[in-house]
């Protein structure tokens, strides 16, 4: 149980709500703090990917180098996250949160100030780590801090952020490449680092899960090697190549890791997560669609502004402008996603959300038009927008729901490392998909062009247009091509992504159940593994079978 300190008043008897706040006020400023902290992370996942011809020419980075500045924050982050919402669960959140948020400022300053790719690097994976320490705890204080009766509306707020921070993220960037140097890129997330951190100090509380369990060190070590490995892989495959000997030994670790994280945790009294809650149908769908949702949606965000600005030739803020509108339809329709979901059923309510989806990467691969402009794609935005907002923060509450109050920051976790493994696999998968495609298409016009030509407009749209920009007149016939071939391109690798949502959207009408997600009772598990047979069906199955799945 949870006990909390902090300028509210104590209960005088401890209930299973103990962390809930009674000031709504309060409450508002928690979402806040949360909300911003979380964005100031995120934001952070995207932020560089528009700086990167800034930092090549400016720090002499290669482009291996580049990939590790972008992916070291995101392995360390996605690597660390179980444990470190584990170690907030123990320690409490608030402590956690405020030191990470720091050491996340002081990263970031001295980022800006790196003069060497290996410090850079170095420096972004000890933002990640730090990011771990922020990312879960967000998520936990509020499914602690409010009562139930309004924690689906607060979770759908902090998903809607949560999804728009990218979008954000890259608008901001954009923003500051155009006007000013790449080391400005970090002072976005410094700024909102600083905000949260005051907020927090002054509105959240003190919240820890008292327990006499021992920490689960090896679960945590198996998680980091599982989730570290998988996400290693998936970003090393598309550029070594999946038979390169990094991408093959991350895989068999990830993969290795995964098994032995199970085995271990199922023979564990007091386990890190226990397993078996994925039998539960609210969270294996929403942990399903939440997977699926983010890989659509970063995939997406490489697909769209490369589309953007390779092919309709907008800046790097013109592009990220583009994104927009898909944020302005995601967020509001996040926040209340949980309430349609009460009304139509969970079930409903992500499968129309998955469909959605879909539909967007179909209308998006039929109209894209090399001579259409951005309003050839504008419907489609507005559709994957609609989708993405419906599914998103459903799929949350769904995972958050179920497991107790003492375990909500590896609930947050789990959430997010769904959603930090969906990113990777989508990108490492549409992507690949994407680059076959388009080095299949332009084969024919660069077999014709001299080698020195030739080998840069087959590996990519970008390489293509600055060489076509060399060539004069000729370069005309090569930017025409390239771009074409790129669209091209595009379509199989939508269908791909529209083909996953819809599987997703095929799983959740089969399995998902029928009640809102904050319907399904959090589960209680036995601290014993031992338990017979008969105990774990009780302790399982009997909350499907409730929800009438």
């Amino acid at each position: 149980m949870s006990t909390t300190t902090g300028s509210g008043p104590s209960p005088q008897v401890p209930t299973p709500h103990d962390d809930v706040i009674d000031d709504s006020r309060r409450r508002l400023f928690i979402l806040a703090a949360m909300c911003v902290a979380l964005v100031a992370v995120v934001a952070s996942v995207s932020g560089l990917n528009v700086a990167q011809q800034a930092l090549a020419a400016d720090l002499d980075a290669s482009q291996s180098q580049l990939l590790w500045i972008i992916n070291g924050y995101t392995l360390a982050l996605a690597a660390l996250l179980m444990p470190v919402g584990a170690i907030g669960d123990r320690w409490g959140r608030k402590p956690v949160l405020m030191v990470g948020l720091v050491v996340f400022s002081l990263t970031n300053l001295a980022s800006s100030f790196a003069t060497e790719p290996n410090v850079l690097i170095a420096l972004r994976v000890l933002a990640g780590v730090s990011a771990a320490m922020v990312m879960p705890v967000t998520l936990s204080v509020i499914t602690t801090s409010f009562p139930r009766e309004e924690q689906a509306k607060a979770i759908g707020t902090w998903a809607g952020f949560a999804g728009a921070g990218g979008i954000i993220g890259l608008f901001a960037s954009a923003a500051i490449i155009d006007n000013a140097t790449w080391p400005w890129v970090f002072a976005l997330p410094i700024a909102l680092a600083a905000v949260s951190f005051t907020l927090t100090a002054a509105f959240v509380p003190h919240s820890v899960e008292h327990t006499e369990a021992g920490f689960d060190i090896a679960g945590s070590l198996l998680s980091v090697l599982a989730v570290g490995g998988l996400v290693l892989a998936f970003h090393e495959g598309p550029e070594r190549g999946w038979t390169d000997a990094l991408t093959l030994a991350a895989l068999a670790a990830g993969l290795l890791g995964t098994l032995a994280f199970v085995l271990v945790e199922l023979r564990r009294d007091h386990p890190l997560v226990d397993v078996r809650v994925f039998a539960l149908r609210g969270l294996a769908a929403g942990s399903v669609n939440l997977f699926v949702v983010f890989a659509v949606m970063f995939s997406l965000f490489l697909v769209l502004v490369q589309y953007l600005q390779a092919v309709l030739g907008y800046s790097a803020l013109r592009a990220a402008s583009g994104l927009l509108p898909m944020a302005a339809i995601m967020m509001p329709l996040s926040t209340i996603a949980p309430t349609i979901a009460e009304r139509m059923g969970f079930r409903r309510t992500l499968v129309m959300g998955m469909l959605l989806l879909a539909g967007g990467l179909v209308l998006f691969a039929a109209l894209a038009d090399p001579t259409g402009g951005y309003m050839s794609v504008f419907p489609a935005i507005l559709v994957l927008g609609a989708g993405v907002g419906l599914a998103m923060s459903p799929s949350t509450a769904a995972i958050t729901s179920s497991l107790p109050e003492e375990k909500q920051g590896v609930a947050s976790a789990l959430n997010d490392t769904v959603r930090e493994m969906g990113g990777a696999v989508g990108i490492a998968l549409i992507g690949s998909v994407l680059n076959s495609a388009y080095r299949s298409n332009i084969e024919p016009i660069a077999g014709s062009l001299p080698p020195q030509v030739a080998k840069p407009v087959a590996s990519g749209i970008g390489s293509a247009l600055a060489v076509a920009g060399q060539m004069g007149a000729d370069g005309k016939a090569v930017v025409a091509a390239s771009r074409q071939a790129f669209v091209d391109g595009m379509t199989p690798a939508l269908y791909l992504g529209a083909a996953v949502a819809l599987a997703a959207a095929i799983f959740t009408a089969l399995r998902g159940p029928k009640t809102a997600a904050e319907a399904e009772p959090r589960l209680h598990l036995s601290d014993h593994s031992e338990m017979a047979g008969a105990e774990v069906h009780n302790t399982i199955t009997a909350p499907i079978d409730a929800d009438g799945g």
